[in-house]
């Protein structure tokens, strides 16, 4: 007898049955079907699953397809996907570039007032600059701002932002930046009278800034005031408080932003 008299194989139109993959999320309970264990997912170990029933007695169970039964039905356990990597903030807020070239420093420059600014902008804005190949240069003073921009030479791609403190409505910082008109210049400031100021008290372990009396130099007074020493003493103190921009005051924040999206704006 020929196999056609037979007629169509009956079972070659079935669909074979295929087995749902779980993610075996911690807590997901399920059951070996071999022996009858049956407890809740814990961890991965070298390929296998590690289950822990009520009693809290574990078990390791290798990963097979079809291996475990889930409300009876049989499944194959699959590992989590890995959590996406979050991306690793710098001091400033943004987002950290890992492993970029060293960037050649570009023509265009951030002048701040004294040293102390220049040291507090690169603890925060640091990784930032590098990366955008901006320098930051202290001024020792706005004094000689009029001066020492004629003598930079400031044109398309080679800018200056400069950060004034205590630049406030009818203070001597404001009447010396007010003559400034360069469209390749860009002055922004903050409200304090100095830079420390523009460290938020509770960064540095104090309930507010001192007040410091007309007459008294400013970071003398502050340093006589808390017992901090000499004013070199006090700034470490002050440094040392700041580890990112949470630590620092609000117009300070945005004005030091706004110098750099100046200086790295494309020409």
């Amino acid at each position: 007898m020929r196999a056609q008299d037979y007629g169509r194989d009956v079972l070659s139109g079935r669909k074979k049955k295929t087995v749902p993959e779980v993610v075996a999320e911690v807590g997901v309970v399920v059951e070996d079907p071999a022996s009858g264990f049956c407890g809740a997912v814990t961890r991965f170990e070298h390929g296998h699953v590690v289950l822990e029933d009520r009693h809290g007695a574990t078990r390791l169970f290798p990963l097979r397809p079809a291996g475990f039964l889930l409300d009876g039905r049989p499944v194959t356990l699959v590992r989590p996907a890995p959590a996406a990597k979050a991306p690793t903030r710098s001091a400033s807020g943004s987002v950290r570039v890992e492993g970029a070239p060293a960037r050649v420093a570009r023509d265009s420059r951030i002048w701040v007032e004294g040293v102390h600014d220049a040291e507090l902008v690169e603890r925060v804005w640091g990784h930032d600059l590098r990366v955008e190949g901006v320098v930051v240069e202290p001024l020792d003073g706005v004094d000689v701002l009029a001066e020492r921009i004629a003598g930079f030479g400031t044109g398309p791609g080679r800018r200056l932002g400069v950060l004034v403190d205590h630049l406030v409505a009818g203070s001597k910082e404001s009447r010396l930046v007010e003559g400034i008109r360069d469209a390749h210049v860009l002055v922004t400031g903050h409200p304090y009278v100095d830079v420390w100021q523009a460290v938020k008290p509770a960064s540095v372990g104090i309930a507010a800034w001192p007040v410091v009396p007309r007459g008294v130099p400013w970071k003398e007074g502050v340093c006589a005031a808390l017992g901090w020493g000499e004013p070199w003493e006090g700034w470490r103190r002050v440094l040392a408080g700041v580890s990112g921009f949470r630590d620092l005051e609000t117009p300070l924040l945005g004005a030091v932003e706004r110098l750099i999206d100046f200086v790295t704006e494309p020409v």
